[in-house]
């Protein structure tokens, strides 16, 4: 993704300060992908985040398992920076910048999440990956997948951009940032999560469930 990782690491710096209203359910589309990960079972020790960006997913999960080993991947060496400063001072975290097409962390993990990552490959490298995370986790293990997804039909997928610019101007963002943000998208590979869904199924795992739904905003969770 040498496209996309320029583009973000040119905007780390801003990246955080207004997702919140870029994401019109922050909290419950966030605290729907850390809750995926009590479907684990057993205690989540070690987690492996893709795409980890500036950390903000990494720190909530960091904040429900103080005690898990975090693992965060992104190919944009200034996000990773600022996740650095996210997580400074907190033990077993590790980071590698890397690209999701690269060989994964070695596992076994207990978890794996992503957020609003996945969606910049080739559909065909999403299913790779896929299976390579089912690969990654232990028995039992969780993939937690929080991602802006298409409408199932054009004019669903053009309501829903309306909706979502409404949204986040009355919001208060402003045109720069709604412009810089659409910008990041033209780079965006977006599906519904109906396929998605149906590539976890085929990777082999055994629960697969659509965990929360806002429009635009999916999470997606799969058991191993």
């Amino acid at each position: 993704m040498p496209d996309a990782a320029a583009m973000f690491s040119a905007h780390a710096a801003s990246y955080d300060a207004a997702r919140r209203a870029l994401i019109p359910p922050f909290d419950r589309f966030y605290g729907a992908a850390v809750q995926a990960l009590e479907l684990a079972g057993e205690p989540v020790r070690r987690v492996l985040d893709l795409g980890a960006g500036t950390g903000l997913l990494s720190g909530m999960v960091a904040a429900a398992h103080p005690r898990a080993e975090l693992v965060l991947v992104d190919g944009a060496p200034a996000m990773l920076d600022r996740a650095r400063e996210r997580l400074r001072g907190r033990p077993g975290v590790s980071f590698v910048a890397a690209d999701l097409r690269d060989p994964l962390p070695g596992g076994p993990f207990d978890a794996v999440v992503s957020a609003l990552a996945i969606h910049h490959l080739d559909d065909d490298v999403k299913r790779h990956l896929v299976e390579r995370i089912f690969a990654a986790l232990r028995p039992g293990g969780v993939f937690s997948w929080a991602e802006q997804v298409a409408g199932p039909t054009p004019d669903l997928e053009r309501r829903y951009v309306e909706r979502w610019i409404a949204r986040c101007r009355a919001a208060g963002v402003q045109e720069d940032a709604l412009r810089d943000s659409l910008a990041r998208q033209a780079l965006d590979l977006h599906l519904p999560e109906g396929p998605q869904l149906g590539w976890l199924a085929a990777a082999g795992f055994g629960t697969v469930d659509l965990a929360f739904k806002d429009e635009r905003f999916a999470v997606l969770v799969a058991v191993r």
